[in-house]
């Protein structure tokens, strides 16, 4: 019964979130510094709220018409969906999303979240947006099994994600000349490309990290369903 109310209290919250920052944030547009362009489909934190709350909601099925079992011949299609998009996107963008939002903050946040913005994101959507997204998954991580993927189509599902964001930051930046995040404005093209290839091994890094954690804390379940799946092959 929790882990069915943590996964709808995580669906609710950060559905509520995306659904209030889409009707009740709207920033000024300025000729330097924002551009209604894209509009919040434009930020890699909303998409990775959207994310969170598919994840969140797919979980609180999975607790309802489906099963948390080890064994892969009992698993069906909504929990081999669940495990995926956690393994791949949910965990790795998260981590992603709430430390590099919060390193770039600490050292200066007129490079991610200009004070200029506050009257218009409250202090309590940050947080959902960049807090919680940290803390929900972790304990999602450290609460519930689920067997990851093989390593090279769990980490090309997400490269293929980052690179077609990357690409969608660029189209709006060819089109109104505005940068989506004020920290690009200050990087000339090849700290730019550094600062890219960095990110994507970032959260490359961040996806081989949950699967280490899952693995470590998991190690009796992963271990019982490998043996379960080399007697199915057999």
């Amino acid at each position: 019964m929790m882990k069915k109310l943590f996964h709808l209290f995580g669906a609710i919250q950060f559905f509520y979130g995306c659904y209030y920052d889409y009707v009740y944030v709207n920033i000024p547009a300025t000729p330097t510094s924002f551009t209604p362009y894209g509009g919040k489909f434009k930020y890699l934190t909303y998409l990775d709220a959207m994310i969170q709350t598919a994840y969140f909601t797919l979980a609180f099925l999975n607790d309802i018409v489906g099963n948390n079992e080890p064994s892969p011949s009992e698993k069906p299609l909504i929990r081999r969906l669940k495990d995926r998009v956690f393994s791949a996107l949910a965990f790795p963008l998260a981590i992603f999303v709430g430390v590099s939002f919060w390193a770039i903050y600490a050292i200066d946040r007129e490079l991610i979240l200009p004070r200029s913005m506050d009257a218009y994101f409250p202090l309590w959507l940050n947080h959902v947006m960049h807090t919680n997204i940290v803390v929900f998954i972790l304990i999602e991580l450290l609460t519930s099994f689920r067997m990851y993927p093989k390593r090279k189509a769990g980490l090309t599902i997400l490269s293929t994600f980052m690179i077609c964001y990357l690409i969608w930051v660029h189209v709006i930046y060819f089109n109104t000349g505005i940068w989506v995040y004020p920290i690009l404005s200050v990087l000339n093209w090849p700290l730019r490309v550094g600062f890219y290839l960095f990110c994507l091994a970032f959260a490359c890094g961040a996806y081989c990290l949950g699967e280490k954690i899952n693995k470590a804390v998991w190690s009796t379940e992963v271990e019982k369903t490998v043996r379960s799946g080399k007697k199915k092959a057999k």
